[in-house]
């Protein structure tokens, strides 16, 4: 993006500017087109299709494994169109926003209007917040060594970097997004039951599909099952579970337990991660790793979070945590941030040492 106006760069010793003002940098960003959404869902829609075909039509295994991880990966796709619609960036119309994103939500078995209050209503505007922001949160030392063995256990999983799938599955899926109970999301709609309701008649009738196809086909019940239902979806959890992770958890970022000290520190440009992929892969993304800039301005469409994440860097040099991805990177920084201290504002092990901040 060229950065040819009359915005000079905030000196990063300065004090940050309001929200308001930041976000008035974005406003040229944040026009919506209705026909580009619509293409961008339908094209993914048909490739989604595609390979699901691809994992019944073919015979050799490992077509099969090959369709169906990649089946996985464009579930996501479909999903960031989807949470898109339900930040209403996505069409200027937002009774079209909800039926594109209950749609789009849709092969990632998950809720609309649960994912509306989870992300949208709360963690989207009170992230890195302890009490509020329950995705990635980080435990303190106290809390860890107040758990049963079987909990310390489950934390060490979750954040061993080998398990996003099995976190997001059993924390975030399962106990917030199918049928919760009132005490988990803190409220109670008649929106929750029927949107679970439709998700998890959606991902029974597409396991009935697939047994049908299996039968018609001579194949394998259970092997068609496991290529072209159980596998997609658990690389889609998997898919998920990852990207809120690198988005939420540096050694950079900060994490609070005051609202005070929360709000004092405009947590908005400084609690995610811009990560930054080779070979153009955070455009297969849809741009959702360009996340500074959602975090500032969730009006923005994913097709111009780009030029909106090049603005903001240009103006706020040495103030956003950008941070090129590689695997080593990923397990060093797992390794790293078991547990957090909210007192000194830094990570710790299990054991409560601090993390190494230079990774």
């Amino acid at each position: 993006m060229t950065t040819e106006n009359s915005l000079q760069p905030i000196d990063p010793q300065a004090e940050l500017p309001h929200r308001k003002i930041i976000r008035s940098w974005l406003i040229p960003l944040s026009e919506k087109d209705t026909f580009k959404a619509i293409t961008l869902l339908t094209v993914d829609f048909i490739i989604l299709g595609a390979l699901l075909i691809g994992t019944v039509y073919f015979q050799a295994w490992w077509v099969k494994l090959l369709c169906s991880l990649t089946a996985g990966f464009w579930i996501g796709r479909i999903f960031i169109i989807g949470h898109d619609a339900c930040h209403q960036s996505l069409t200027p119309h937002r009774q079209l926003n909800k039926w594109l994103g209950r749609i789009a939500f849709l092969p990632g078995v998950s809720p609309y209007s649960l994912w509306d209050v989870g992300h949208n209503v709360v963690s989207s505007w009170i992230y890195q917040f302890k009490r509020v922001d329950f995705v990635w949160q980080p435990a303190s030392l106290e809390e860890y060594q107040q758990m049963t063995p079987m909990r310390q256990f489950l934390e060490r999983i979750y954040r061993s970097g080998w398990a996003p799938g099995i976190y997001y599955i059993n924390e975030i899926w399962w106990k917030k997004m199918m049928f919760p109970s009132k005490s988990a999301m803190g409220t109670q709609r008649k929106s929750f039951f029927w949107d679970s309701l439709l998700c998890a008649s959606f991902g029974i009738l597409w396991a009935i599909a697939v047994i049908v196809a299996a039968i018609a086909t001579d194949q394998s019940i259970l092997s068609l099952l496991f290529f072209t239902w159980l596998l997609p979806l658990f690389f889609w959890f998997s898919m998920i579970g990852f990207v809120v992770y690198v988005q939420h958890t540096h050694t950079k970022v900060v994490w609070h337990d005051n609202k005070a000290e929360w709000a004092k520190a405009q947590p908005f440009v400084s609690t995610t991660v811009h990560l930054l992929f080779k070979f153009q892969f955070g455009a297969l993304l849809h741009h959702i790793m360009e996340h500074t800039a959602h975090h500032v301005d969730m009006s923005i469409p994913l097709y111009k979070l780009k030029n909106a994440q090049a603005q903001l860097e240009y103006m706020l040099p040495e103030r956003i945590v950008v941070q090129p991805f590689s695997w080593s990177w990923y397990f060093r920084t797992a390794k790293s941030c078991k547990l957090y201290d909210y007192k000194e504002k830094h990570w710790i092990d299990f054991k409560g040492n601090p993390t190494p901040q230079a990774l």
